[in-house]
C-alpha cells in the first residue's frame, strides 16, 4: 500500500503536458493520470473535503491554474509545468465539465516544500503558548475597565458561535510566533502538518513560487503573471473552501467551513448591526483585505458622533426657524421688488416670493455651522490619529510589526520596454533592467501632462454647466407653469446638478513605473487627484465662485450628488457581479439541467464566479476616501452629510463582504501593514477641509455679515452681542438700491413690472453693498462692504490658526502606539529572545546527553 501510494504521488507530480490522454472523460471527475480513480457520483463531488483535494483525497489543493487546450502557448505550459514539477510541487490535471477546452491544473504544495519557502519568506509561526504581563493599574482605572466592559456587554457582538471542534484552526492560539526554520523546527508548536499552514499561507506560498518559476531560457522569463499577460494561462486562483451555505443551521450544526462561517457572521445582510470578525476576515482572504475591512469598519464607526452631531445642528436650525430674525423679514418684505436675476426674460420679483428659500437656507446657514466646521476638523484629526493606534494593535495581533514587504516585482510591461539595458538592483545585487534618467523623466511629463489635460476636459465640463445654469435660468423664469416659473432658481440648480451628476459618471469611465508599489502609488495619486477634481470642480464653482449667499446651492449640489453617486456605486458594486453569474448559471442550467451547480466540483464553481477586478481594492478605497473628502471638505454647507455617509457605509460593509464571500473567486491573501498612500491622502484631505470651511463660512454663507451687521450696524451696535433681536434690519441694510432707467440695453427686462405691481418699476434692489444711484459715487462699495470684507479675511485666519493649533494638539497628545501595546512588545521581545536561548540549551543538552549514552553503551559492549 505504501508503495502504491508513492507510485501515485509520483505520478501526479509528474504531470505537465497538455496530450489529451492525461485527461479523463470530462463527463466523469476524472483525475489527471489512469492510476486514479474517477468520483463515485454526485454525493462525493459535494462533499466539501473531496472537492479541494486530488483524487486521491490526501493531497490538499493550493492553487488552480486555468488554461485552454486551443491556446497557441503550449510549449511554453510545458516548460513551466516541467519546472513546477522541479520546484517540488505535486499536479493533477482535469478538463472542465462545461467546456472540454478548459483544462484545470490543481497544484499541491508537500510539507518539505512548505517548509522550505516558509524560510524563504520569513513567515512568522507559532512557537511558544504566550503568558500575560499584566502590569500594575491603579484601582480607579480598573474599576473604570470593568464599567465599561460591562456597558460593551449590553451592544451585539458576533453572531454565531465558532466550532472549534469542526474548524481546528479557529482555536484561540496566543503564541509567540519566529520567521519559520527548518533547523529549529522542533521549536514550534506542530500538532498536525495538515493544518500548521492554514490555507491563506499554502496558497501565498504556492503563488509565490509560480511567480519565479521560469517558462523559457532567459533571465527573465519567469513568473504567473507574464504567462497570464500572454495567455498561456486564462486564470489562476485559490479555491474558497466549500460553498457558502450550509446545508444544516449553523447554530445547531456550526459552521462547515471558513466561507459558510464568514457568511452567517458577516456577510449575511442580516448581520448588518454585528461586529466585523477581522481575525477571521484575515485568516481567510489575508492582511491586506484584512486591513481594509478594518479600515472601513473604523471610518464608519467613527462616523457616528460625527452624524449625531451634524443631526442636532440640522435640528437646531429646524427648531429655530420661526425665532430666525433674517427669514421671517424676508417673507414680510412683499413690498421690496428685486431686480431681476437675469437678462430680458426674468421678471421683477418681489422679495417675499423667496420665502421658503431662505426658511431652507437658515436650515443649513445657522449659528451652529462654525461649531460644526471646528468639529468636524477636529473629528478628522481624532479619526486619523486614533486610526493609526488601532492599525498598531492589529499589526501587533497579526503578526506584522517586524515584517517588512518582499522585494519588487518588475512590471512586464516595464521589462518588455527596457529588457536591453540592464543594472544591478542596489539591494540584491541581481541585474534588472533599467530606465534612463532622461526617459525616466520625459514620461513623467508627458503622464501628468496627460492628468492636467484630463483636468482640463473637466474643467471645460463645469464650464458649459455654468453656461447651461445661465441659459436656463431665463427659460424657467419665462416658464407657463407656475410652480416652475416662482422657484426657477431651484429648478434650475436641481437641473443643473442632476446633469453634473452624469457628465462626473461619464468622466470616470473615460479615465509606466518600474515596479508594481511604484506602479500602485502612481496610478493611485493620479486617478484620485482626478476623480477628486470631476467630483468636486463644480462644488468649489458654486461655493466660491457662484456669488455668496449661495449655500442652499452648495447644499443641494452635495445632498444630490452625494445620494445619487452612493446609490448609483452600490449598484453597480453588487449588480454587475450578480447579472454576470446569474447569466453564466442561467447558460450552465440551460446546458446541463437545473442541479448542475450542485454537482460541479469547487473548481468549476469559482471559476465561474468573477475575478476580482484588476486594481485590487483601489476601486473600494477610492470611493470610500471620495465619501471622506464629500463629508469633511464642505461639512459646514451640509451638516447631514456624516449621516448619509453612515448610513452607506453600514450598507457598504455588507455589500462589499457578501460580494467578496459569494460573487468573486477567492483573491490571493496578501500581506500589508497598513492601508498605504490613501492615509496620506487623508491627511491632506483633512487640511484641505480646514481651509475650505473656513471659506465657505467666510464667504459663501451669511455669518459674517450678519455678525458685523449685529455688533456694528444694528439695533444691538456697541453692546457687544449678537442676538437674533440684534438683526432686526438686516435684510433691508443688505440690499443696495438701483434705478432701472440705468439698465443697460442687452439687459433691459422685457416687462416693466406694471403687469405684477400696477404701474412701471422705477427701483428695484439687489444683493451687494453699494451706495444708492443719486449718490456722489453712484453704485460705489459702501463702508459697510469694506467692513464685512476685513471681518471674512480676519474670520478665515482666526478660524484656520485656531484649527490647525487645536489639530496639531490633538496629534501630539494622542500617541500612535497605546502604552501598554508598546510595553508589551518589549516584554514579548525580551521573553521570545528567553526562550529561544533556553530552548537552544535544553536541544544542545538533550543531543549531549544522547551521545553520553551511545558511548556509554559502546563502552558496555567490549570484555
Amino acid at each position: 500500500n505504501m508503495l502504491l501510494e508513492t507510485e501515485r504521488s509520483e505520478s501526479i507530480s509528474s504531470l505537465s503536458k497538455d496530450d489529451d490522454s492525461t485527461l479523463q472523460n470530462p463527463v466523469t471527475h476524472g483525475s489527471s493520470t489512469d492510476d486514479h480513480k474517477s468520483y463515485s457520483g454526485l454525493a462525493e463531488v459535494n462533499d466539501g473535503s473531496t472537492c479541494l483535494h486530488f483524487s486521491d483525497g490526501k493531497s490538499r489543493i493550493d492553487y488552480i491554474l486555468v488554461y485552454r487546450k486551443s491556446s497557441s502557448q503550449s510549449e511554453k505550459r510545458e516548460i513551466f509545468e516541467r519546472n513546477i514539477r522541479a520546484e517540488g510541487l505535486h499536479m493533477e490535471k482535469e478538463a472542465s465539465l462545461t467546456n472540454s477546452d478548459v483544462i484545470f491544473l490543481k497544484v499541491h504544495a508537500p510539507w518539505d516544500v512548505l517548509c522550505r519557502y516558509a524560510e524563504l519568506m520569513n513567515i512568522r509561526m507559532p512557537f511558544r503558548r504566550k503568558f500575560f504581563y499584566m502590569h500594575r493599574r491603579h484601582k480607579f482605572m480598573s474599576r473604570m475597565e470593568k464599567r465599561i466592559n460591562r456597558f460593551r456587554d449590553w451592544f451585539p457582538g458576533k453572531s454565531v458561535k465558532f466550532n472549534r471542534d469542526a474548524l481546528p484552526d479557529l482555536k484561540e492560539n496566543e503564541s509567540f510566533t519566529a520567521p519559520f526554520s527548518q533547523s529549529r523546527i522542533h521549536h514550534f508548536i506542530i500538532h498536525n502538518k495538515d493544518t500548521f499552514f492554514n490555507n491563506a499561507t499554502r496558497s501565498r506560498i504556492v503563488h509565490h513560487i509560480l511567480q519565479w518559476v521560469k517558462y523559457e531560457e532567459g533571465q527573465h522569463k519567469m513568473g504567473l503573471n507574464r504567462l497570464i499577460n500572454n495567455s498561456s494561462y486564462e486564470a489562476a486562483f485559490p479555491l474558497h473552501e466549500g460553498s457558502y451555505h450550509g446545508r444544516n443551521p449553523i447554530r445547531t450544526h456550526g459552521a462547515e467551513n471558513h466561507r459558510h462561517l464568514l457568511y452567517e457572521c458577516w456577510a449575511w445582510w442580516g448581520v448588518w448591526y454585528k461586529y466585523q470578525p477581522l481575525d477571521l476576515i484575515r485568516r481567510y482572504f489575508g492582511e491586506m483585505i484584512g486591513l481594509y475591512f478594518a479600515w472601513l469598519g473604523w471610518y464608519t464607526g467613527m462616523l457616528f458622533p460625527a452624524a449625531l452631531v451634524g443631526l442636532l445642528v440640522f435640528l437646531y436650525g429646524v427648531f429655530t426657524l420661526e425665532q430666525c430674525q433674517v427669514s421671517n423679514e424676508i417673507c414680510q418684505a412683499s413690498d421690496i421688488i428685486m431686480c431681476p436675476i437675469c437678462d430680458q426674460y426674468c421678471p421683477y420679483l418681489r422679495l417675499s416670493d423667496s420665502c421658503i428659500y431662505a426658511k431652507v437656507t437658515h436650515l443649513f446657514d445657522n449659528g451652529a455651522t462654525v461649531f460644526f466646521a471646528v468639529f468636524m476638523a477636529v473629528w478628522a484629526t481624532v479619526f486619523l490619529e486614533f486610526w493609526k493606534r488601532r492599525r498598531a494593535v492589529l499589526a501587533y495581533d497579526w503578526d506584522l510589526v517586524d515584517w517588512e514587504e518582499e522585494e519588487d516585482e518588475i512590471r512586464p510591461q516595464f521589462e518588455v520596454k527596457y529588457s536591453k539595458k540592464e543594472r544591478a538592483n542596489p539591494i540584491s545585487g541581481k541585474p534588472e533592467p533599467y530606465q534612463a534618467f532622461s526617459d525616466k523623466y520625459s514620461r513623467l511629463i508627458v503622464s501628468t501632462s496627460g492628468i492636467f489635460f484630463m483636468i482640463l476636459v473637466v474643467i471645460a465640463a463645469v464650464s458649459g454647466i455654468v453656461i447651461y445654469r445661465v441659459i436656463t435660468v431665463s427659460t424657467f423664469a419665462a416658464f407657463g407653469w407656475a410652480l416652475i416659473r416662482n422657484n426657477s432658481q431651484v429648478a434650475t440648480t436641481g437641473t443643473a446638478v442632476c446633469i453634473n451628476f452624469c457628465v462626473i459618471m461619464l468622466l470616470n469611465v473615460i479615465v509606466l513605473p518600474q515596479t508594481e508599489s511604484e506602479w500602485e502609488n502612481s496610478f493611485t495619486l493620479k486617478m484620485f487627484l482626478f476623480q477628486f477634481v470631476n467630483l468636486n470642480s463644480s462644488t468649489f464653482y458654486i461655493a466660491f465662485f457662484l456669488g455668496s449667499g449661495c449655500l442652499i446651492d452648495l447644499c443641494m449640489q452635495m445632498g444630490i450628488i452625494m445620494v445619487l453617486k452612493q446609490t448609483w456605486n452600490n449598484f453597480v458594486e453588487l449588480g454587475y457581479p450578480l447579472i454576470q453569474n446569474w447569466w453564466t448559471q442561467r447558460r450552465l442550467r440551460r446546458e446541463h439541467g437545473q442541479n448542475a451547480k450542485s454537482s460541479f466540483p469547487q473548481w468549476e464553481r469559482d471559476y465561474n464566479l468573477q475575478p476580482m477586478n484588476a486594481y485590487g481594492l483601489f476601486d473600494e478605497y477610492l470611493e470610500m476616501i471620495l465619501q471622506f473628502g464629500f463629508t469633511t471638505i464642505f461639512v459646514a454647507a451640509f451638516p447631514l452629510a456624516p449621516l448619509l455617509a453612515l448610513l452607506n457605509n453600514v450598507i457598504e460593509i455588507r455589500l462589499d463582504a457578501y460580494k467578496f464571500v459569494t460573487q468573486w473567486r477567492r483573491p490571493l491573501p496578501s500581506q500589508a501593514k497598513d492601508i498605504g498612500i490613501w492615509y496620506g491622502i487623508l491627511e491632506g484631505i483633512g487640511i484641505l477641509s480646514v481651509i475650505t470651511n473656513a471659506f465657505v463660512i467666510a464667504v459663501t454663507s451669511d455669518f459674517i455679515p450678519r455678525l458685523v451687521y449685529a455688533y456694528k450696524y444694528g439695533p444691538c451696535a456697541g453692546q457687544g452681542r449678537a442676538g437674533q433681536g440684534c438683526l432686526m434690519g438686516y435684510v433691508n441694510a443688505s440690499l443696495s438700491i438701483f434705478l432701472v432707467s440705468d439698465f443697460e440695453n442687452r439687459s433691459e427686462p422685457r416687462t416693466n413690472g406694471s403687469e405684477l405691481f400696477g404701474e412701471a418699476v422705477k427701483y428695484c434692489r439687489y444683493r451687494d453693498y453699494r451706495e444708492p444711484p443719486d449718490s456722489a459715487e453712484p453704485y460705489a462699495y459702501t463702508l459697510q462692504f469694506w467692513h464685512v470684507l476685513a471681518a471674512r479675511l480676519a474670520f478665515i485666519i482666526v478660524f484656520e490658526h485656531m484649527v490647525f493649533a487645536i489639530k496639531t494638539l490633538i496629534a501630539y497628545l494622542i500617541p500612535d502606539l497605546p502604552k501598554d501595546l508598546r510595553d508589551r512588545m518589549r516584554r514579548e521581545k525580551y521573553l521570545i529572545q528567553e526562550m529561544m536561548y533556553e530552548a537552544e540549551l535544553e536541544r544542545l543538552q538533550k543531543e549531549k546527553n544522547e551521545k553520553m549514552k551511545k558511548n556509554r553503551a559502546h563502552y558496555n559492549e567490549w570484555p
